[in-house]
């Protein structure tokens, strides 16, 4: 397929997303060449998890404790980095398999998912509805907003309305769900319109399928609604320092992984079903080394990702580094490959620009 019918070219419209068809060279490169590096690797997945934790609750601590105020601020961004790439795991946990790696789940969640008030479960089944061929970029996909198409006001929007992401948990764990417990309705509206990390507003969550489902769901947030009403209980005996530096980091965090999720995608296509050439193209690369200090964990291989969902993230680097040797530049594999976000934020804005 040549690259030009699909993406910009100097005095051309792109062609629509939905006419792009499907590369089968590419995609049969893809699954072939990485069949052995395809499986997880505890020795890098616990320690990876466990470090970042660690220097994350050090570093939070730090920020609360430490005298002079530069010194608290270092310790700060510290914590900052080190927490966004523990959270980061909750979406490898959504696509490992369930054998993959014993124990990892239940440890990720006890020691940074309930704790960062994002369990696993605002996660799981809802992220894998993003990678179905059938409603990536549709209205049904709650990781999904035609951003580009958008007006301009829409891109600083999206941003700040990271920033208040930790005060919105603590009510959805520690109002939302006490109120739930005793209150079917608040319980269903809980359910359906907070218990997933989407983007889309119009998102409805359904119901757990399975009796295993809910019973590994329920202990999820039973522990992140008492650790919740733990948190808001704090100022009563620790004062309010220790709150507020904690919602600030945490802040911060959800800020800079939605500046990331911003960049994941092109953000083109207007609710119509894509091949998986053309998700492939709507998704970003940025192989620059640079960019897993604001990608860690993989994403930075992002359109990589949607090639091949269930790769383990410490194989993306070689899974881009094998395709791209065979395929060659020009090919459509490389028209996924970008330099940088800012490039990419700029990108996307003028797309806005045009419909301001």
């Amino acid at each position: 397929m040549n690259m030009t019918t699909a993406i910009d070219t100097a005095g051309a419209a792109p062609v629509r997303k939905s006419a792009i068809a499907d590369d089968m060279a590419m995609l049969r490169a893809a699954a072939e060449l990485t069949r052995d590096i395809s499986k997880a690797r505890p020795d890098i997945y616990w320690p990876d998890m466990l470090v970042s934790a660690t220097i994350g609750y050090a570093a939070l601590a730090g920020a609360i404790l430490l005298q002079p105020v530069w010194l608290a601020v270092l310790s700060g961004a510290v914590a900052v980095m080190a927490l966004y790439r523990a959270l980061l795991f909750i979406h490898e946990i959504t696509h490992l398999h369930r054998n993959a790696l014993p124990g990892f789940r239940t440890a990720w969640n006890l020691l940074v998912g309930i704790p960062m008030l994002t369990p696993s479960l605002m996660y799981e089944q809802v992220h894998t509805i993003h990678h179905s061929r059938m409603r990536y970029g549709t209205a049904e996909d709650p990781e999904y907003l035609p951003l580009a198409l958008m007006k301009p006001w829409s891109l600083p929007a999206f941003i700040l309305i990271a920033a208040l992401a930790p005060v919105a948990l603590l009510f959805r764990w520690g109002v939302l769900a006490p109120l739930g417990a005793v209150i079917p309705a608040v319980r269903r509206f809980a359910w359906e319109r907070g218990s997933s990390l989407s983007i889309n507003p119009d998102f409805r969550r359904r119901a757990p399928e399975t009796e295993e489902q809910r019973r590994w769901f329920a202990w999820q947030q039973v522990g992140a609604s008492i650790w919740a009403l733990f948190v808001m209980s704090t100022p009563f005996w620790l004062g309010w320092k220790p709150l507020l530096v904690a919602l600030a980091i945490t802040s911060l965090v959800a800020v800079f992984n939605q500046l990331r999720t911003l960049v994941a995608h092109l953000w083109e296509n207007d609710g119509d079903r894509l091949s998986t050439t053309a998700q492939y193209l709507d998704s970003v690369n940025v192989p620059h080394w640079s960019a897993a200090i604001w990608a860690p964990v993989g994403l930075r291989y992002h359109a990589t990702h949607h090639l091949l969902p269930s790769l383990p993230y410490h194989s993306l680097h070689e899974a881009h580094r094998r395709i791209t040797a065979h395929l060659g530049a020009g090919s459509t594999y490389d028209g996924a490959n970008h330099k940088g976000m800012i490039p990419l934020v700029m990108k996307i804005a003028r797309s806005t620009m045009r419909r301001g």
